[in-house]
């Protein structure tokens, strides 16, 4: 799976991206042999948060001709991650259930 990542009002270190690759990466076993691609956007919504830092991780997932798109804001940046993860792997399961459905029925 190939990942792109964009930031907006922060910067990009080198442990912030290993660690985002590796938690959206690690979506590639549930996802199999189809080449999806990844795009990772994170960042601060605003410079003028009044709550303090809240940011934001949004992964737009191309997998089989369909858009996955998942979306998490948490203070801490890699929770937000995190929870961007779970969520998407939750679609992909559901994705691989319908399509597995669609093929079983076609057989029948």
């Amino acid at each position: 799976m190939r990942i792109n990542i964009s930031t907006k009002n922060i910067s990009l270190d080198e442990p912030l991206r290993i660690f985002i690759e590796e938690k959206i990466g690690g979506l590639d076993h549930l996802i199999g042999n189809s080449d999806g691609q990844a795009r990772v956007e994170i960042g601060k919504p605003s410079e003028h948060h009044r709550s303090g830092d809240i940011f934001s991780a949004e992964v737009n997932l191309t997998l089989g001709g369909k858009l996955l798109r998942a979306t998490g804001t948490h203070e801490d940046l890699r929770n937000a991650i995190v929870d961007v993860k779970d969520e998407l792997q939750t679609q992909i399961k559901k994705f691989k259930e319908k399509r597995m459905d669609l093929e079983r029925q076609a057989k029948e």
